[in-house]
C-alpha cells in the first residue's frame, strides 16, 4: 500500500478552506489501497495529523514523519494547497528536489499561474482573449486618470499573485480607486486593474483523466454578489449551475479554449479556469491549479456531472503522479 501525504492547510488567507479540500480527500480515498496521512503545512508548523488530531512533527530535511517511534516517508503528495506554498510552485519544487511525485502541475507551471500578469503576457501571442488591464508594483506612481482612461469604469483591482478571492474590489467610481488599490496590496505588493467584462461567467475544469486531457462540463457562476468575491465562493452566496445554460455550441467553444490553453502551458493534474463570455467570446481572468475540492466546489460538481466520483476523482490523480515518477 502506497503512503499517501495529503498536504492541506498552506500559508495564504484560504487555509480553512484548503484544510475543508484536504479532509474530502482523507475521506474519499480508498483506505484499502492507500494509507493516507494528513499534513498541515502551516506558517507557524508543518505538522502530522491523525485521527485524534495529535500532532507530530515534519522533517523538512526529508519530508518524513516519526510517529510513535516509527519512520513515515510517503511514496505521493495530494496537494491541497490553496494558495501560497502550494499553488505557487514552492511545494513542487521542494517536493521535486525530494524525488517525491505530487499530483499539482510542475513548479514552473504553478508559478507562472498563479501570477496573473505573468500567464496572460504567455498567452496573449496565441490569441488568447483577455480583459483590458494595467499593471501596478508598490510604490509605483499611480496616475487614476491614466489607468481609468485606459480600463474604463466600473473595473476591477485585484492582488497579481493570490489564490482567492479576498483583496478584490469593483470599482464603480474614480473615487473608489484608490482604496480599492490600497486593500489589494494588503494581499500582494503587485496589482492588476482590469477592465469590466459584463457577460456570462463560466469555470472550466480540466483534469488528466487516465492519462488523457479531459474538459469537464462548463459551470454557470451566478453570484448574489456584485461579482464572484470570497463569499460568493465559499460562503453560499452564489449558483453555480452545471452544465452551464449556454448553447452547446457555445460550450463547446470555451471548452476548446480552455483545453487550448492548458496544453499552451503545458499543464497536469487538476485546473479550473475562469471565463466571461461577452459578445459570443470567451475571455479568459485567470486559472486555478490547486481548485476547491470539497463535495460542493466547482469542479467536484463538474467531476460528478462528467459520472466521476470523489474516490475516482482522487484515486486517479495519485495513479497519474506516480506514473510521472
Amino acid at each position: 500500500m502506497k503512503n499517501v501525504a495529503i498536504i492541506m492547510g498552506g500559508y495564504s488567507s484560504e487555509y480553512l478552506i484548503s484544510l475543508k479540500s484536504g479532509n474530502i480527500v482523507y475521506q474519499n480515498l480508498d483506505k484499502t489501497k492507500y494509507n493516507a496521512y494528513r499534513l498541515h503545512i502551516l506558517k507557524d508548523k508543518w505538522v502530522m495529523a491523525d485521527e485524534d488530531d495529535n500532532e507530530y512533527l515534519v522533517n523538512k530535511h526529508d519530508f518524513s514523519v516519526d510517529h510513535n517511534g516509527k519512520k513515515i516517508v510517503f511514496d505521493v503528495v495530494f496537494n491541497a494547497i490553496h494558495g501560497t506554498p502550494g499553488e505557487d510552485g514552492l511545494m513542487q519544487a521542494y517536493l521535486q528536489l525530494l524525488n517525491i511525485p505530487q499530483t499539482s502541475c510542475e513548479s514552473y507551471q504553478a508559478a507562472l499561474t498563479f501570477n496573473k500578469r505573468d500567464m496572460l503576457s504567455v498567452l496573449k501571442p496565441y490569441g488568447i482573449k483577455t480583459a483590458v488591464s494595467h499593471y501596478l508594483n508598490l510604490g509605483d506612481e499611480i496616475n487614476e486618470q491614466t489607468i481609468i482612461d485606459k480600463v474604463g469604469l466600473p473595473c476591477f483591482v485585484k492582488p497579481n499573485r493570490s489564490g482567492s478571492s479576498f483583496g478584490i474590489s469593483k470599482v464603480k467610481t474614480q473615487e473608489e480607486l484608490l482604496p480599492a488599490i490600497e486593500t489589494a496590496y494588503k494581499e500582494d505588493n503587485e496589482i492588476i486593474i482590469e477592465s469590466f467584462l459584463d457577460g456570462t461567467e463560466v469555470s472550466v475544469g480540466i483534469i488528466n483523466y487516465g492519462g488523457v486531457v479531459t474538459v469537464l462540463p462548463v459551470t454557470e457562476i451566478v453570484s448574489e454578489n456584485d461579482f464572484f468575491d470570497y463569499e460568493a465562493k465559499y460562503l453560499g452566496k452564489s449558483q453555480e449551475i452545471t452544465p452551464a445554460r449556454i448553447s452547446d455550441e457555445m460550450a463547446q467553444k470555451v471548452s476548446n479554449v480552455a483545453k487550448r490553453v492548458y496544453e499552451i502551458l503545458k499543464m497536469d493534474g487538476f485546473s479550473r479556469t475562469e471565463f466571461i463570455i461577452v459578445n459570443n467570446e470567451p475571455h479568459l481572468l485567470e486559472m486555478n491549479t490547486v481548485p476547491g475540492l470539497t463535495s460542493e466546489s466547482i469542479l467536484p460538481q463538474q467531476a460528478r456531472e462528467a459520472g466521476i466520483t470523489l474516490p475516482q476523482l482522487f484515486d486517479n490523480a495519485i495513479e497519474q503522479a506516480l506514473a510521472k515518477k
